[in-house]
């Protein structure tokens, strides 16, 4: 966990490097000017999958000496990597197809790089682990905060949610602004929401006869006031088909917002609701909030 202080001091380095490099209200937000502002190079060409001799070399020197398997190993699963040495960011080419990831690794690796209380950290290397935005290592869950609230250019994006209805499109729609995945935009979307509202995040696990027969839960996120109304919701690990939404997903639906449930509380308590449901083929988002919930503003976003 990230105390006050220090998530404070994390804010004014934030919100300093975005004015100064001009990239305040700029969207999608303007990651590779940041980048040079804070001066680091970065490399988006490396495959570190199919890594040359040359770098694990250039790597190894770096580390307290790992055997060449053990580094190649270790690299196969690397998202990015920060050279402190070289002023060198490196992300995986791989994320070309995922720019909203791709966008969190370069801001994550620039985390490292300008929080002075990170100095003595000359090489680090982020997997799908370490980028998890609930990750508890502490210098770790500082670069991830730091890459958020920059990507979400801090009050902007909560004042850019008050813009429009409450609902699934139009995390769609912010997630296109700010240039973020489907995933953090939906996480960030709740936990900064003055709604009543919760996020569960669906894994899809194939079974030994190559299908998906259940849905298991990857994340569940409330907004404070769904929590200090109503509590945590009493949701098993996972869904088999009566659940409507695992219904949606096996009759093959994208995308809707229509959905209906009754759910439970840890305290008891029957709350109707109504539910949001997105498929992007990963993982499947059910997003829930009592019936009758309302953002007051005008416009509603609508997805093709």
């Amino acid at each position: 966990m990230i105390d006050d202080f220090t998530r404070k001091e994390i804010e004014k380095i934030s919100y300093n490097i975005l004015k100064e490099s001009k990239s305040f209200d700029v969207f999608p937000t303007p990651v590779d000017n940041i980048i040079a502002y804070s001066n680091f190079a970065i490399d988006t060409q490396v495959d570190l999958n199919n890594i040359d001799t040359s770098f694990f070399d250039l790597l190894r020197d770096k580390l307290i000496n790992p055997s060449k398997s053990a580094l190649q190993s270790a690299l196969s699963k690397i998202k990015g990597i920060f050279d402190r040495q070289e002023k060198i960011i490196y992300v995986d080419s791989n994320l070309d197809k995922n720019l909203g990831k791709k966008n969190f690794v370069k801001l994550h690796e620039i985390g490292h790089g300008v929080l002075p209380w990170q100095n003595e950290i000359m090489l680090a290397l982020d997997n799908d682990e370490t980028l998890c935005e609930d990750y508890g290592e502490q210098f770790e869950a500082e670069a991830n905060y730091f890459a958020s609230i920059t990507l979400f250019q801090h009050e902007r994006f909560l004042e850019e949610c008050q813009k429009l209805k409450l609902g699934l499109g139009a995390v769609m729609e912010l997630r296109k602004k700010f240039g973020s995945s489907v995933h953090s935009a939906f996480r960030n979307y709740v936990l900064q929401s003055k709604n009543r509202c919760a996020l569960l995040v669906l894994n899809h696990p194939v079974n030994q006869n190559g299908h998906v027969n259940i849905l298991t839960t990857r994340d569940l996120f409330y907004s404070k006031t769904f929590i200090k109304e109503f509590g945590e919701l009493l949701l098993p690990e996972q869904f088999g088909f009566k659940w409507a939404f695992v219904q949606d997903f096996k009759f093959g639906k994208k995308f809707h917002e229509k959905g209906a449930i009754s759910l439970t509380t840890q305290e008891g308590e029957e709350i109707k609701a109504a539910y949001h449901f997105f498929n992007n083929t990963f993982n499947s988002f059910v997003f829930i909030f009592p019936k009758g919930e309302k953002n007051k503003a005008k416009t509603k976003v609508i997805l093709q």
